[in-house]
């Protein structure tokens, strides 16, 4: 670890946004699922929630470029488990998809705690998902055809709140907690060791300005 490698990493932790995620209903093509994590990082989100298609985690090797390590992925039992637990945590859920009386992407607030959520390939959100969602939200279309690729669609999404987050100012501040900060930042910088630490119980070291281990270990 190089000292200005570390503080590349500081720098992209310290603009991560703890109150925008997105939720994964079952999406199921690899490619998509590792394309839209790749969105989460660009965009600064934290962390990701999923309803799994089949128990697994789709992670596609050529299209995540390592992605679920900077954006972990949090599993979700079913559609309503995932929904409660964001609520339970401050997050409104907003359905992408394309319903009647649903709003224009464009004109929600992003800035408030977001938790987009996309639904599987070819079928979108559930119905289910629908009803407990809090909002819901649709790209106009102007062509013949009734949706974008999910994952086209959930980098409009991202970036539509990152471009709104920027101009209230919430990237200039970091915004997560200290001790998540710590953590979060041993992980990305010794993902090999934070492994070892983990499955011996014990608390990840201090790191220094330039990366290095600090105190007792």
């Amino acid at each position: 670890m190089t000292p200005e490698r570390f503080q590349r990493l500081r720098r992209a932790l310290e603009r991560r946004q703890p109150d925008l995620t997105v939720l994964l209903e079952r999406v199921n093509k690899s490619h998509n699922f590792s394309a839209i994590l790749r969105n989460c990082d660009a965009s600064g989100v934290l962390e990701a929630h999923m309803v799994p298609p089949d128990g697994r985690l789709p992670v596609h090797p050529r299209t995540s470029a390592g992605t679920s390590r900077w954006v972990p992925v949090q599993r979700h039992t079913s559609t309503e488990e995932a929904v409660t637990h964001l609520k339970s945590s401050g997050f409104r859920v907003v359905a992408a998809h394309p319903v009647d009386g649903a709003l224009d992407y464009r004109e929600y607030d992003f800035t408030q705690p977001t938790a987009i959520m996309m639904g599987a390939e070819l079928l979108g959100v559930s119905d289910r998902g629908l009803a407990i969602a809090d909002a819901h939200v649709v790209i106009p279309m102007e062509g013949l055809v009734r949706s974008l690729n999910v994952s086209v669609a959930a980098a409009l999404l991202l970036f539509e709140a990152r471009g709104q987050r920027e101009a209230a100012g919430m990237y200039q501040a970091r915004r997560i907690s200290d001790e998540v900060f710590r953590e979060r930042m041993f992980e990305w910088a010794y993902p090999r060791e934070a492994g070892l630490f983990a499955a011996e119980g014990r608390p990840y070291p201090e790191l220094g300005e330039a990366g290095e281990w600090t105190g007792s270990q």
